[in-house]
């Protein structure tokens, strides 16, 4: 396979970097977009002490000089990883909160990815992807912000998949599941630096914790590559696959149920996140 020139934001930290890596690690030219400049001085000896050629590159996806920057870089392969986890509910989370959770995951990387889009459309070749989530297919309680912001990646990704086809670029989403990268844990810490009042609060957030088991964040690797390399010619790749046939039944469950169901009672999976403890392995 001819060497590539990749493009990959949030490469400072999880799956980001886990993929950037390995990309490297098999010739390819990798360009690893990280939110501060100190993840770049710390990545890059990171990348020296494994022999590893890496360019590394300041680029906040929601800093307009930052994309602009960005945009003059040549690529083959655009991966759209940047993001944040805002957890608590819909009626707790402040505004600011809520607003950032859909800048930083959604508006953002779609402002990006346009102008690197509208090259290839020139070019009459490239491949887009979107690292996505099982939550940009269901929703769960105390996630509804980030599963909202990535139920509008799926959007933009599928319309984006519909508009450019004529013009032979690739776009593709990876679906990760619960994986234990301190990413889905994290989300039940935001509520600490809240700017709002704590007894308007519906919800004690120091009894809630992320519900899920969660997987070995390396096996995330290897299929995502897959994917990006476009080895793997599947639209939507969710991992670990295993979970799809439970995603597919928790959307289906959607059109049977009413709006009554069970009213007074707490949900079965409200109470999942007061029963769990942090970080529990799958």
């Amino acid at each position: 396979m001819r060497k590539k020139t990749i493009l990959i934001t949030g490469a400072g930290t999880g799956f980001g970097k886990n993929i950037a890596f390995r990309l490297a690690e098999k010739g390819h030219d990798v360009i690893a977009g990280v939110e501060v400049m100190s993840q770049v001085s710390a990545l890059e000896k990171e990348a020296r002490e494994k022999g590893l050629e890496m360019r590394l590159e300041q680029l906040d996806v929601t800093n307009p000089k930052d994309r602009e920057k960005a945009w003059k870089w040549d690529i083959d392969i655009l991966v759209n990883n940047a993001g944040i986890k805002e957890g608590g509910s819909l009626v707790d989370i402040p505004e600011e909160n809520l607003r950032r959770q859909m800048e930083v995951n959604a508006i953002a990387p779609m402002i990006l990815t346009k102008e690197f889009a509208r090259k290839m459309v020139q070019n009459n070749k490239g491949r887009i992807i979107f690292v996505s989530s099982i939550s940009g297919l269901a929703a769960n309680p105390f996630s509804g912000p980030y599963a909202a912001s990535k139920h509008a990646v799926e959007a933009f990704a599928e319309a984006l998949s519909m508009e450019l086809q004529e013009f032979k670029v690739e776009v593709a989403t990876i679906n990760p599941g619960p994986y234990l990268t301190g990413f889905n844990d994290r989300e039940f810490e935001t509520w600490k630096n809240w700017d709002d009042d704590p007894a308007t609060r519906v919800f004690d957030y120091e009894k809630l914790a992320f519900a899920m088991e969660q997987f070995d964040p390396d096996e995330v690797t290897e299929p995502a590559i897959k994917v990006i390399l476009g080895e793997t010619k599947t639209y939507r790749n969710l991992i670990p696959e295993k979970m799809i046939p439970m995603i597919k039944e928790k959307m289906d469950a959607v059109w049977q149920k009413t709006t009554d169901d069970k009213l007074g009672k707490r949900h079965p999976s409200v109470q999942k996140s007061y029963d769990a403890e942090p970080g529990m392995k799958a």
